[in-house]
Order: C-alpha cells, then sequence, then structure tokens
C-alpha cells in the first residue's frame, strides 16, 4: 500500500509505504535514495514519484522537496509513523476459582505510538473501576499500556465472558479483543417447593428439593425433626423427590434436605402441619306443635309453635388447625328456647280450660237465682232442665 502526497505535502502512513509527488519541471528529492526501501516510482516534466516500504518509525521526519527556479522554491512536510498496538493478552487468570476469592486480571499490549487505550468488559457490559498504567518503550517513541480488573469472584460469574478491548486511531475503528471465560465454584443453593399448600389428613403431598451448586450437587439426604423418615412405607424418596401419602397428625414436623458437593454443603427445612378434614353440620328443623280445643259452643283454639335452627359450621381460614366441628352453645340455646315457647303454650292452654269449665257451671244452675227459698229453686232447676235442650259436652 503507498500514502501518496502531492505539492509536497506529507501524510502519516501506519508503516505501509510512501509516495512523495509534485507538479514541476525540475523536482529534486532531499532524500536517502541510497536505501532500498526508497523506490523511484515516475518521473517527467511534470511530476516526480518516489514510493517508501516497509515503512518504520525511523522512517518518520521531515521531507523537503524543491523547485529550481530562479529563485529556487522549496517545500516541506512532516510524515508521522503510528505505532500499531500489539494484540492484547491477559493474565493472572486461574480456573477454577472458589467463590470468594479475589481475582486480579491484568489486560498488556506493546508498541503503540500514541499509547492505546484499554476498556473491559464483562458480558458485554463495560467495567469502569479499573486500574491503568502507561509506560515508554527503550525506544523512546512507543508505550507499552496495562490495566488491572480487581474483583471478587461470586457464584453470578461463574460462566460470566471477561475481555480486554484495545482501541488506536491505527486500528480504523476494528478494535483488538482479548477474551477469558470465568469458572467459579460454589457451595449448593437448596430450596422446598411443596405441592399442596393447606394439606388435609388422608391426602397426600410431594415435597421438591431443587439444589445448584457447582460441582453439580450429590443425591440430596431427607430427615425429619433430626432424624431419619419414620415410615419409610409411606414416605418415599426418589432422587430428589420426598413424597408423603395418607397424611396423618403424626407426620407434623420440620423436614429437612440437605446438598453437598466438594465446594461445602447447605441445607434448608419445611415446617409441615397436617389440618383437620373440613366438615359441614346439616341443617336441623324442630316440627312445629299444635293445640286445638273446643268445649260447648264450639270455640276452637289453636296454638302454633315453629322454630327452625340451623347450625352450619365452616372453616375459617385463620382458625387453628383441629378447631372444627359444630358450635355447642348456640345449640343448647335453641333447644332452651323451644322448650320455653312450649311450657307458655301448656299453661296458656290450662287456663282456657278452666275458664270455660266455670261458665258452664253457672250456665247450669240459670233460673234459680229468682227463687225465694231454696225449696223454689230446686222447683225452677228441674222444670228448667225439661224444657232446656240436651247439653253436649266434649272433652279433649
Amino acid at each position: 500500500m503507498s500514502v501518496t502526497s502531492s505539492d509536497c505535502k506529507g501524510q502519516s502512513p501506519e508503516e505501509k509505504g510512501l509516495t512523495i509527488k509534485t507538479d514541476s519541471l525540475k523536482i529534486q528529492v532531499l532524500s536517502a535514495l541510497r536505501d532500498n526501501r526508497i523506490e523511484l516510482v515516475r518521473a517527467s516534466w511534470h511530476e516526480l514519484s518516489i514510493s517508501v516500504s516497509d515503512v518504520s518509525l525511523s522512517d518518520e521526519g521531515q521531507y523537503t522537496c524543491s523547485l529550481f527556479t530562479m529563485p529556487v522554491k522549496t517545500s516541506k512536510a512532516f510524515l508521522t509513523v503510528l505505532g500499531v498496538p500489539e494484540k492484547p493478552q491477559i493474565t493472572g487468570f486461574t480456573s477454577p476459582v472458589m467463590e470468594g476469592e479475589r481475582m486480579q486480571l491484568t489486560c498488556k499490549t506493546s508498541g503503540s505510538k500514541p499509547a492505546a487505550d484499554i476498556r473491559w468488559f464483562k458480558n458485554d457490559k463495560e467495567v469502569k473501576d479499573v486500574k491503568y498504567l502507561k509506560e515508554e518503550d527503550a525506544n523512546r517513541k512507543t508505550f507499552t499500556v496495562s490495566s488491572t480488573l480487581d474483583f471478587l469472584a461470586d457464584r453470578s460469574d461463574d460462566g460470566a465472558v471477561v475481555s480486554c478491548r484495545v482501541d488506536h486511531e491505527s486500528l480504523n475503528s476494528t478494535p483488538q479483543i482479548a477474551m477469558q471465560v470465568l469458572e467459579i465454584h460454589y457451595t449448593p443453593l437448596v430450596k422446598i417447593i411443596s405441592s399442596n399448600s393447606w394439606p388435609e389428613e388422608g391426602q397426600s403431598i410431594i415435597l421438591t428439593c431443587e439444589s445448584k451448586g457447582k460441582p453439580v450437587p450429590e443425591p440430596v439426604l431427607w430427615t425429619k425433626d433430626g432424624g431419619e423418615l419414620p415410615d419409610p412405607e409411606r414416605m418415599v424418596v426418589n432422587g430428589r423427590v420426598l413424597s408423603i401419602s395418607f397424611l396423618n397428625k403424626t407426620d407434623n414436623g420440620t423436614y429437612r434436605c440437605e446438598a453437598k458437593n466438594p465446594i461445602g454443603r447447605n441445607s434448608t427445612e419445611y415446617v409441615l402441619i397436617v389440618h383437620d378434614v373440613f366438615n359441614t353440620l346439616l341443617p336441623t328443623t324442630v316440627i312445629p306443635s299444635l293445640t286445638t280445643a273446643t268445649v260447648t259452643t264450639t270455640v276452637a283454639l289453636t296454638t302454633s309453635t315453629t322454630t327452625s335452627a340451623t347450625a352450619i359450621s365452616t372453616r375459617d381460614p385463620n382458625a387453628l388447625a383441629g378447631q372444627t366441628g359444630p358450635d355447642h352453645a348456640l345449640i343448647g340455646g335453641i333447644v332452651a328456647v323451644v322448650v320455653f315457647v312450649t311450657l307458655c303454650s301448656i299453661i296458656l292452654l290450662g287456663r282456657y280450660l278452666a275458664r270455660h269449665k266455670g261458665t258452664y257451671l253457672t250456665n247450669e244452675a240459670k233460673g234459680a237465682e229468682d227463687a225465694p227459698d231454696a225449696d223454689t229453686a230446686i222447683i225452677n232447676a228441674e222444670g228448667s232442665q225439661v224444657n232446656a235442650e240436651e247439653k253436649k259436652e266434649y272433652f279433649i
């Protein structure tokens, strides 16, 4: 590749090549043509061109072209050579890294002129808190640049891609990148998931122990209240899953799941409470009592008492386990009301019968009121009995 300079104006090549052109009748290039890298490309009355191959930092400097007229005219151009940075390297990386350990990664590149810029990224997200160091090389023209990334290893960094990117004007917007994939080892993270949020007697429940760690945790260990599972026939362990069938009150307790790997171990607990079966009390109804009495003049008295008591027991979601069943205080109150109403009905009926009986006896002696003496009263009473209609009595 050649870089052209017209009218003795210099350019800034990137260690590629150099060509100087001038339009003049007489041109003289004041440069070291003895160098085999400098070659005459074109020579005419109007143009003289040279080419410099394998441009190096030593080619940087001032170039002069002269036009031999009267008087002689000259023009000068300064050539700037850019130093291309070397491909970066990341050092200080070890694999695997234990969680909580400190990591120091250093990215380094040399040969840049001017000094290159280094940026750090973790999963395409730039990391700002880094150290930057610039040193001049032995040739006193180029620079060695390094940057250090310091952080504590965390389980969230496992599998993350850490990259070091070098930006420089000589790279034509195509940065050089070095990458490293992190491998973090950590103790298991354990969690228990239940299949039944409100377990009742007679039902089943499945407890799943989820464990995540690196390396992958070994098969989990299930215990109840600090000991082995008491009923292996109903409590079946299949890998990470614990299944309990036909629940009863003896299954209440604390179930523990423990997982471990070469880094360490971890556990979590689940408290199981078996609730009573949901019950509903059916409605009860007291049959009404009916009493009718008729005396002589066909007088009817009807007393009707109807009491309906319904007791429904519903489960309060905030009530404690085992507090279910009928409300005995409510039932007792209803029975007392029924007995009271019945007694009142009997008393009223008795008073009614007593009053009608007295009236009957008074009518029986009617006609003897106006008699002057007892004998006449008897005779009047007997006569009225003969003419009186036959009376009938009905008792119930």
